[in-house]
């Protein structure tokens, strides 16, 4: 049974990814059919951010009442009926109101599954599974093309994915009975950093756990702030998003604007940092069985200096800013799942639900706020300091984990 729901999260995540890449495929298309300017794209894309960031900071309150299972289909539920209101909008401002459910919903499932997983399952599952986030990721975009390539028109790229996601509520439905075994007969947290979270892993631990769940209040976003290192995770936390959504967003514009690469070049490379962090969670898996949490973590922030100095370095053919960005999503790959991972083993289950909820959102406002502000920096100052600000925040990143060992060691 434990292993069936496993392939049912597994398969869950694979669908979180989906649709995360369908409006920047779709936009250039979108726009034009709706007779909206390009730039409108960031209200759309702001407001699933926003939405995101609301649920994911009531993901506490909703998962001690509700349960993690109900939550998760109730939340892809409501992602399935956005997508598919996107199929049938007829302006762009009934895509911003779409945008509410979707992004509610993407966050409700994003911080349930996350700390779930968390409690349950090993270190190398989290990475497996932040894979399978990134196969769905690379899927959308291939099934949007592949609507537009054959005449069908975007409406039917985001009905596509929207049946996937009907199909998979209808699995998460017939699952409920799983989750609540896997409830009954839970293991302990695996091993992972802090004082000792191997200290109550004696086979009721997992259901003393659980009980102690359902019988506290939710904590809040203050009670969160108030634990001592809470609030070094989450800038951590903040910080590592800002890292990946400004490589996302500008890698390819550094190297045409900063590297003078050709626009065709730009775009057929622009991959490799999704690529990067897509091959790397799948080996992190492998190598979180021989590393901590914490020393995949400092792994991760080693690569991505090493990568963002690599880009620097003038070498024939643009080589260094092409293996550059692959290195940093290399470095990437393993430090989100590992943080989230980390979290029940240093502040315990019965506070990591609430603490990776607001984990998710300080993640969404990294993602929401900072690739705009490096825009800025870009458009008044210069491109060529796109390393360097990711090296910007890598270096807060590192002296939070830093802190944070220490007040929780």
């Amino acid at each position: 049974m434990a292993s069936l729901l496993l392939a049912v999260i597994y398969v869950a995540f694979i669908s979180l990814g989906l649709p995360d890449a369908l409006l920047g495929a779709a936009w250039p298309t979108m726009s034009q059919d709706l007779g909206a300017p390009v730039s409108w794209a960031g209200g759309i894309s702001m407001t699933i951010s926003a939405a995101t960031i609301c649920s994911a900071l009531l993901s506490d309150r909703l998962t001690l009442r509700f349960g993690t299972g109900r939550i998760t289909a109730a939340s892809v539920a409501i992602t399935a009926a956005a997508l598919l209101g996107f199929s049938v909008a007829p302006n762009y401002w009934v895509l911003v109101l779409l945008a509410v459910p979707y992004g509610l919903g993407a966050g409700g499932v994003d911080a349930a599954l996350n700390n779930y997983v968390a409690i349950h399952y090993e270190s190398r599952h989290m990475s497996w599974l932040h894979c399978m986030w990134g196969v769905g990721a690379l899927i959308g975009p291939y099934v949007m093309g592949h609507a537009l390539a054959g005449g069908q028109g975007w409406p039917w790229g985001y009905r596509y994915i929207g049946f996937l996601q009907i199909g998979l509520t209808a699995i998460l439905i017939l699952s409920l009975p799983l989750w609540k075994s896997r409830k009954a007969a839970a293991a302990p947290a695996p091993s992972g950093p802090g004082p000792d979270p191997d200290s109550d892993s004696g086979p009721d631990a997992g259901a003393q756990g659980a009980q102690s769940a359902e019988l506290r209040k939710p904590l809040g976003l203050k009670g969160v702030l108030a634990i001592r290192g809470a609030r070094e995770i989450l800038i951590m936390f903040l910080c590592y998003c800002a890292i990946e959504q400004t490589a996302m967003l500008w890698g390819s514009s550094y190297m045409v604007l900063g590297q003078g690469i050709d626009k065709t070049t730009a775009a057929r490379w622009a991959s490799l940092f999704c690529i990067g962090i897509t091959v790397g969670r799948g080996l992190s898996g492998f190598i979180t069985m021989k590393l901590s949490d914490p020393a995949m973590i400092r792994l991760g922030q080693v690569l991505i200096a090493f990568g963002a100095v690599t880009m620097l370095i003038p070498l024939p053919n643009h080589i260094g800013v092409l293996a550059g960005l692959m290195i940093v999503g290399f470095g990437c790959a393993p430090i989100y799942p590992c943080v989230i991972h980390s979290t029940p083993g240093y502040f315990g289950e019965e506070n990591s639900q609430a603490i990776i909820g607001v984990q998710m959102a300080f993640a969404y406002v990294g993602s929401m706020l900072m690739p705009p502000l490096f825009g800025l920096i870009a458009q008044y100052m210069s491109i060529g300091l796109f390393p360097f600000y990711l090296f910007a925040f890598l270096l807060l990143m590192v002296v939070m984990h830093e802190t944070l060992r220490r007040k929780r060691a």
